[in-house]
């Protein structure tokens, strides 16, 4: 039984936060409640124990005695890159890769044949901007839960996401690095993540979490909570920046992540405010170069956007306030724009201050006019829904992908979602935890595959129905869900 399901109805009043929520006051209380008065060693062994008791059903391939390749048949395909269906093709996975696409009807020896009766094979979906720890914990829950909770939490909530068909997501700030292990090692399930660990930040910036009465900070003070709890990592001086750069690296991270603005529902950080100076933003990025990845920021401003473009930074995440000429900037030097569909729809949580709305409406006008921008001067673009703390709001993560169709065309959205997002994820080169291509249904691609029942191609919003529209899920060449008709 899930926890939705335990817990029932309450969650449902938890809305999903308007763009960035991580300095709402409630953030901050959980921050402090998460590793106060616990070491780093206590903290990971709940930790790691939490996640080796949740009670996941073993993946349908691993009980499953025929390890025979698999051959599926009769399927109508998107590859990830055509702009039309492949027919006449058959899809052949051996282990965790897909051996190759072969003409319907040529012999390919001893397979086990799976027909998929007319239906759309497609790659499983990839998210480009996920928080696996915090999307699934609400805000009242975690204050009065215990620590090993919020992570057995974020366990069973990886299930979940697999098994709304996202088989990748990149996950852009927070402790990831032990539940990645766990889903590695078929302990739970869950999809590919690709760890940024702890957001760095400068003192007052957007990832500075304390409470006014934790400042000043002194020899004596000690980490912080959050900075204990590895949600972030406050470092002024470019020598500071290059230490908690390293230690991310040192724990696995596949990219960094450096807040270089501010955000909507901060308390400290104003959002035209500007992050970092240029040698702490070029200190990281030279770190993780040394390390053959790279650096994405959370930044919404013009002028933050070109300190980050001028200082190496290769993702900037949001930047819905960019003007056309840093747009054009971002296209021109190849540099990717990760953006969410923060709007002011069922989906945003309305704020209670006069200011607070003032920003969502500003955030949700540039949101429109940053799709639009961003198609015009052909910028990468890559998509992701950064949702936090909203067990609600997670069963939308299809829904928020489909919710781009209204500037993009369904298989664009398809490729966004999929191949495209595989692009932006490759930046992290030598440190990509899974080599192998992702988000493409081709030889030698490892396999991520989902059978729907329908044609997104036709209608987009199947995605967002996963429950009833995926018939098959398979990750890392194992089925993690088989609904198809006999």
């Amino acid at each position: 039984m899930t926890i939705q399901a335990r817990l029932g109805g309450k969650y449902s009043r938890y809305e999903h936060g308007f763009g960035c929520v991580c300095h709402s006051p409630e953030f901050l209380r959980i921050n402090d409640r998460l590793l106060k008065g616990i070491s780093r060693r206590s903290a990971l062994k709940g930790v790691v124990a939490s996640l080796a008791a949740a009670p996941f059903t073993p993946p349908l391939a691993a009980a499953q005695p025929d390890r025979r390749p698999l051959l599926f048949t009769d399927m109508r395909v998107f590859d990830g890159h055509s702009d039309a269906l492949l027919e006449g093709v058959n899809v052949l996975v051996s282990g965790n890769r897909i051996e190759a696409l072969v003409p319907a009807g040529e012999a390919v020896g001893d397979a086990r044949v799976i027909s998929g009766a007319g239906r759309v094979m497609m790659p499983g979906l990839i998210d480009a901007h996920w928080h696996s720890i915090m999307a699934a914990i609400p805000q009242v829950v975690a204050l009065t839960a215990d620590i090993t909770y919020v992570h057995y939490v974020a366990g069973e909530e990886a299930g979940r996401t697999l098994m709304r068909g996202f088989t990748t997501i990149r996950d852009v700030g927070g402790p990831s690095f032990a539940l990645k292990r766990a889903i590695d090692e078929q302990i739970v399930m869950g999809p590919r993540i690709f760890p940024s660990g702890a957001m760095i930040s400068q003192t007052s910036g957007h990832g500075d979490f304390r409470f006014r009465n934790e400042i000043p900070r002194s020899a004596q003070s000690g980490l912080s909570a959050a900075e204990a709890a590895g949600i972030s990592a406050i470092a002024d001086g470019d020598a500071e920046v290059l230490r908690r750069t390293r230690e991310q690296l040192a724990l696995g991270a596949s990219q960094i992540k450096i807040m270089v603005g501010g955000g909507v529902s901060s308390l400290f950080d104003p959002i035209d405010s500007t992050q970092l100076r240029p040698e702490e933003i070029r200190a990281a990025v030279d770190a993780a170069a040394d390390w053959g990845t790279y650096v994405c920021s959370h930044v919404y401003t013009s002028k933050g956007i070109n300190r980050a473009i001028d200082n190496g930074v290769r993702s900037i995440e949001h930047g819905q306030l960019a003007d056309e000429d840093t747009v054009r900037r971002m296209a021109d030097t190849d540099t990717w724009w990760s953006l969410q569909p923060f709007l002011a729809d069922e989906d945003a949580n309305p704020k209670q201050l006069p200011e607070q709305r003032e920003q969502q409406k500003m955030i949700a006008e540039g949101t429109m006019r940053a799709f639009e921008l961003g198609q015009k001067h052909k910028a990468n673009m890559a998509w992701g829904t950064d949702i936090l703390f909203d067990p609600a709001k997670t069963s939308t993560q299809g829904k928020q992908l489909a919710k781009i169709s209204r500037w993009f065309s369904n298989v664009d959205v398809l490729k966004m979602g999929t191949s495209r997002n595989a692009e932006l994820l490759g930046l992290s080169g030598p440190r990509n935890p899974y080599p192998g291509k992702l988000g493409v249904i081709e030889a030698g691609a490892l396999a991520d595959l989902l059978i729907v029942d329908g044609n997104p191609l036709d209608n987009i919003n199947l995605i967002a129905d996963p429950e009833t529209n995926f018939l098959m899920i398979m990750k890392d060449g194992r089925i993690y869900k088989d609904a198809m008709p006999a």
